[in-house]
């Protein structure tokens, strides 16, 4: 019995390669920041992700109640958080302006934008009821001391690194 040699495009099938699937126009959501994991208390989350699982800690906010772990190949963050469902964390330019994007392409608001530390969040779901955390870092970056408590937050200057 002969293979099928037809190839793809006859088949009928769009055939794309890996550069020309990316596109360059810009879009609402810039990349994941994070995702929020939650659980009971942070020391137990931090036992069980850094200790148990090997993640480093950047950045821990016991005022809120969260706690940033680095993901080795990539600057998206696990976020530990005792107040806050499992969720991918979007970057955006503005947390109100993509919320309201949401809404007009037929989404919701959970939650409306509101102040954090380091800029403004909102809650939203999808037009299939996918619930995503959007985030602005409009007021900066959290600083950290050696043991990666937080102790401010400061906004990067000119080509600074970014902050947590």
């Amino acid at each position: 019995m002969e293979e099928d040699q037809t190839e793809p495009e006859q088949a009928g099938l769009e055939v794309m390669n890996s550069s020309a699937s990316r596109t360059t126009t810009a879009g609402m959501l810039r990349k994941v920041d994070a995702v929020m994991v939650r659980v009971p208390d942070l020391d137990r989350g931090l036992a069980f992700y850094r200790d148990g699982l090997g993640h480093g800690l950047l950045w821990r906010n016991d005022y809120i109640g969260q706690a940033g772990l680095a993901v080795p190949e990539s600057d998206t963050e696990i976020v530990l958080t005792t107040e806050l469902d499992y969720a991918p964390t979007w970057l955006v330019a503005s947390a109100d302006e993509a919320a309201q994007a949401f809404v007009e392409a037929g989404g919701l608001v959970i939650t409306e934008a509101f102040e954090i530390p380091v800029g403004r969040c909102a809650v939203v779901a999808d037009a299939f009821g996918n619930e995503l955390v959007l985030l602005d870092l409009s007021k900066g970056g959290y600083v950290v001391d050696d043991n990666g408590s937080v102790t401010g937050v400061e906004k990067p200057g000119p080509g600074d690194p970014p902050a947590y």
